[in-house]
């Protein structure tokens, strides 16, 4: 029996922390009481028993060990069997301590499930992981002296995109075997993972994401721009190795490099195993639980629940496959029920593979798929943001290839339109379009990504022979069979995909399945609420188009026409009309050298007189163009208790009248000689990166924490404000930020001049008469 096979033995099991891994862990936990288990977990910012005890052991999968053993117990099951140590199977020598390859040392079976399985993983990550990953741990456990049954976890897929039988044996047997050298493969992909860095750091592509950094985030400031570069660089360099590991997998007849480094990874295992024992387990596509540890487990999405979610969704109306194809998926817990087999059953005496899959024994038909996927949805609809059940299409069948097409046209179309309404000055909800715009637009992506990357998937015509997997099934007792079921042929796939899978991938997906029952604000509540909480500490505020619909060239035209006659004044405002375009590039490039310039224009103004104006102005300009509910809001912190701040690059002779509504105003100033202004900045003006360090001061002055604060600001350009908060508020944003807003989930305020507000054309100041 296998519990007793594996009694007093020990299992080292790589990849713990994965879908598969976790898996295993629980099912061995659950099913063999007497074993231990040592799981290599790769260190990060925390240590390997932290990240197994968060990433693994809180997981779901366990509730049913947590029922039966109590929370304590379970903690102390936990503690005497399983055993975490400092792992990497990307690196060589496993990076283990000293006492980790003594953990390593003593193990009688060593499960390898570590792996990239993404994809669209980089080449040389998967190259690392996957292709030597498996000649790692063999190499290791040789060096150490021991010589422990290693079973190593592949996928059914290195077959590459064959048609026909494959069967159950090492690739190197089979006669479409291409013999690649895997040394050369390794090497060669290394160098060009650096010639990728080299070239990401050219100047001509530095400019280019510079380019599209400004771009995104506008005069943020120079901090997050750097960074935001950065990430264009780093990711362009990913997209780079993607593309070379799909182009080198395609040459040889892969659907990607996830298959091909298996592939690989399975070739070089056999090559330099020596004598250790192997035997290699190959799943197809692995899906949620049938029964174990609960019908529909299943952690992160698969392949398939990408492509059902987006039909749900109707974002895809096309499915890029082959009607009559096979979908080769097994549930997780025949795969983990089948490894553990292997396991307790030991290795034969030459190196096997067992292959875990059920299109040869009990085929699940793609147009069967759709056919179901098609009913649930008719019965159980996803619904839209406004409560709307989307009612799933009929599917057609018309090849990957226009269904890229039609994705790829609808992509480029959402892009113009975004583009469009990024050039055009609209704020708040009319600039809440653009973020709806986005939404779609990655949705369509997502779908485009998903046709790419599982495309070839869904058009495969192998056939996954499982006689050595129904050899050891057979070889079971029934008892075994009862606890340890692997057999194919008993999934039920109307029952699987009906009753458990599809209520599972609703489930984790989080997917909208009922309506709310609730206005659309009702989210919009929830952070004002947040925002409005007496726990609060400081309400940082930004002025132009947050407070008041103005800016510092209107206050300019005001106070410079204030006492000018007539034609100065029709002089004075034509020059500035005509240097307008100029103005709006400078501020969209950098605010800060956008004031220092326009401020030139105050030089030889008399301080005394600007004072006078100013108080003027603030009645005739600032109130008629200032937000009422903005100035509520103020008021509101201020009641609640929270100190309130204005952090403006305005002029403090401008923003002083505003001074009884705030605790501090934190503003520009200019330098003053012999009663004159000089056009000269006194400070850095506080925008972009300034307004967050000098919030982040003004919070250490006066004892407050940031993490309890909110900021209310209107353009990208106060993304470094914002973002310094833990309680961010877009007021009638711009149209990047209202994406911004929208993806991250920020609270956005929509805040208008009163109805009866005067309308001027331009901004002249009242002329005066005495």
């Amino acid at each position: 029996m296998i519990p007793e096979s594996l009694a007093g033995r020990r299992l080292a099991i790589t990849g713990s922390t994965g879908f598969l891994g976790t898996a295993l862990v629980e099912r061995l936990l659950h099913s063999v009481p007497d074993c231990e288990l040592v799981l290599l977990v790769r260190p990060g910012r925390r240590s390997p028993a932290e990240r197994v005890r968060r990433e693994v052991l809180k997981n779901d999968a366990f509730d049913r060990l947590r029922a039966r053993h109590g929370a304590d117990g379970f903690a102390e099951l936990c503690d005497r069997r399983v055993h975490a140590v400092a792992g990497d199977v990307g690196v060589d020598g496993l990076g283990l301590d000293d006492e980790g390859r003594a953990a390593l040392a003593t193990c009688d079976v060593v499960i390898h499930s570590a792996a990239t399985v993404a994809f669209d993983s980089p080449f040389d990550l998967a190259v690392e992981v996957n292709l030597l990953g498996p000649t790692r741990i063999a190499q290791t456990v040789r060096e150490l002296g021991a010589s422990p049954h290693l079973i190593a976890v592949s996928t059914c897929y290195v077959a590459g995109t064959r048609r026909g039988e494959a069967p159950e044996r090492p690739l190197h047997e089979s006669p479409f075997f291409v013999d690649i050298d895997w040394r050369t493969e390794v090497e060669t992909t290394r160098r060009r993972r650096m010639d990728a860095e080299i070239e990401s750091r050219d100047a001509d592509r530095l400019a280019t994401f510079e380019r599209e950094a400004r771009s995104q985030l506008g005069a943020a400031g120079t901090a997050l721009l750097a960074a935001r570069t950065e990430q264009h660089r780093e990711r362009w360099v990913k997209s780079h190795m993607v593309d070379a590991g799909r182009a080198r997998a395609a040459s040889v007849g892969f659907p990607d490099a996830y298959a091909f480094t298996k592939a690989l990874g399975e070739r070089a295992l056999l090559e330099t195993r020596g004598d250790l024992p192997v035997t290699i387990v190959r799943p197809s596509i692995i899906e949620s639980a049938l029964e174990e540890p609960f019908p529909g487990w299943i952690r992160g999405f698969r392949m398939a629940e990408p492509i059902l979610l987006n039909y749900g969704r109707g974002v895809l109306t096309e499915f890029p496959g082959v009607p009559e194809g096979v979908v080769d998926v097994i549930p997780i817990d025949h795969v983990t029920a089948a490894i553990v087999a292997v396991a307790a059953q030991g290795p034969d005496p030459e190196p096997s593979v067992v292959q875990v899959a059920s299109g040869a024994v009990n085929p699940f038909l793609t147009w069967r798929l759709i056919e179901l996927a098609r009913r649930w949805y008719s019965e159980n609809p996803l619904y839209d943001d406004r409560d709307q059940p989307i009612s799933p299409p009929p599917f057609t069948y018309p090849g990957r290839g226009r269904v890229q097409a039609q994705l790829t046209r609808a992509k480029r179309g959402l892009e113009t339109a975004e583009r469009l309404l990024h050039r055009l000055p609209i704020r708040g909800r009319q600039a809440e379009f653009s973020a709806t715009l986005e939404e779609r637009r990655e949705q369509v992506e997502r779908a485009l990504e998903y046709v790419e990357l599982y495309g070839a998937y869904t058009e495969c015509e192998a056939t996954y022979s499982v006689d050595r997997l129904l050899e050891r099934w057979d070889r079971l007792d029934e008892t075994d069979q009862a606890a340890f079921s692997f057999d194919p042929r008993v999934i039920d796939w109307e029952k699987y995909l009906l009753e458990v899978h599809f209520p599972s991938v609703m489930r984790v997906g989080r997917v909208k399945t009922a309506p709310t029952g609730r206005s659309s604000s009702s989210r919009h509540d929830r952070l004002r609420r947040a925002v409005l909480s007496p726990d609060r500490h400081l309400a940082a505020f930004d002025l132009e188009n947050t407070l008041i619909a103005s800016n510092v060239v209107a206050s300019y035209g005001w106070l410079a026409t204030r006492r000018l006659d007539p034609a100065d004044r029709t002089r004075l405002i034509t020059r500035t009309l005509l240097q307008a375009p100029g103005l709006l590039l400078l501020d969209r490039r950098d605010r800060s050298d956008f004031l220092r310039s326009f401020y030139r224009r105050y030089d030889h103004a008399p301080v005394d007189q600007l004072d006078e104006d100013s108080l003027e102005m603030f009645s005739d300009l600032i109130l008629a163009k200032s937000f009422p509910a903005a100035i509520r809001r103020v008021r509101r912190h201020r009641e609640l208790g929270h100190r309130t701040v204005l952090i403006t690059g305005a002029l403090d002779f401008v923003t002083e009248p505003l001074r009884p509504l705030f605790d501090d105003i934190l503003c520009a100033s200019l330098q003053v000689e012999k009663g004159n202004y000089t056009g000269h900045l006194r400070s850095v003006p506080p925008t972009g990166e300034t307004r967050a360090e000098l919030l982040h001061s003004y919070a250490e002055e006066h004892g407050l924490d940031l993490a309890q604060s909110i900021a209310y600001a209107d353009s990208t350009s106060d993304l470094p404000m914002l973002e310094a908060v833990s309680y961010p508020v877009a007021v009638n944003p711009e149209t990047k930020l209202a994406t911004i807003a929208r993806r991250r989930g920020w609270l956005v305020e929509d805040f208008h001049k009163s109805p009866g507000s005067p309308r001027k054309l331009l901004p002249i100041g009242a002329r005066r008469t005495a």
